[in-house]
């Protein structure tokens, strides 16, 4: 089995704890009603705010979000797991966002592709596969590490291109995970990993993921031109192709029940 297979399976195995958590943590809600009126003593004394937190780098098409459904609750998203994992594509429930432009998509791909966590997970993956010689024609030591290294980070960055910028610009479909939180554990998670085949278009209605499915497709492709003649052929881009398919399932699971874990566990509030 190829090292980026063993990597990808590394990665279920490091989601799969979360996902378990997910389905027994507790969805506290946030309340869509408005707050009643206070007099003017009030409000003047409770003008004095605590210090505001640091903004966060705000996703392209985040402003002008609109509520659903004023009568249902919502799920915030935060803009990383665990506070390391990029989440910067995920969007809390019960809304909806403006499309996303061209430009916008390419961002989104960009700040995915070079957040700080990726390097990181770049650099990890590369050195299990040194670690494990799964690529005895990539050599060893510091040269050979250096040739796992940026093969990986080429893996991480063209999947992430293909499946958020340039597929969706072709097919007019929207890369951002909407997050259903509603009607359950089983459904959310049947809804999670259905997005792998449906998502959002730009006009805001279902129709089948060409964006995952192609761009999943194409990075698999794209990887015979610089991997060794033993990782490639059709059998190993056919393997690569269904681990990408499955790890981004996983991730949308993550994303779907990252609010109810955050909440039940480390009492992260839904500003």
């Amino acid at each position: 089995m190829s090292g980026r297979i063993a990597a990808s399976i590394s990665s279920l195995v490091l989601l799969a704890p979360m996902i378990a958590l997910s389905q027994t943590a507790l969805t506290e809600l946030v309340s869509t009603e408005p707050q009643p009126i206070q007099n003017l003593a009030q409000s003047s004394t409770q003008a004095q705010s605590p210090t505001p937190e640091p903004p966060q780098t705000p996703l392209p098409g985040a402003s002008g979000a609109t509520v659903i459904d004023p009568n249902q609750p919502i799920l915030r998203q935060s803009p990383r797991i665990m506070g390391v994992l990029p989440n910067f594509t995920a969007v809390d429930s019960n809304t909806q966002l403006p499309r996303l432009t061209t430009r916008e998509k390419f961002v989104v791909a960009m700040h995915d592709s070079v957040d700080y966590s990726s390097f990181l997970l770049v650099a990890a993956l590369a050195g299990k596969g040194l670690y494990s010689n799964a690529m005895p024609s990539l050599g060893t030591g510091p040269a050979g590490y250096g040739r796992y290294y940026w093969r990986e980070f080429a893996d991480q960055a063209s999947g992430t291109f293909f499946t958020e910028a340039i597929y969706p610009t072709l097919t007019h479909e929207d890369p951002r995970y909407y997050t259903l939180g509603k009607n359950g554990w089983f459904k959310r998670t049947t809804y999670a990993i259905t997005r792998t085949v449906i998502t959002k278009n730009d006009r805001g209605t279902n129709e089948f993921n060409l964006s995952e499915i192609g761009g999943n497709a194409s990075e698999a492709a794209l990887s015979n031109l610089y991997y060794p003649a033993s990782e490639r052929g059709f059998a190993n881009t056919a393997t690569n192709f269904a681990t990408q398919t499955v790890i981004t399932a996983v991730a949308n699971v993550l994303k779907e029940f990252w609010p109810d874990i955050r909440k039940g566990l480390f009492h992260g509030k839904n500003k």
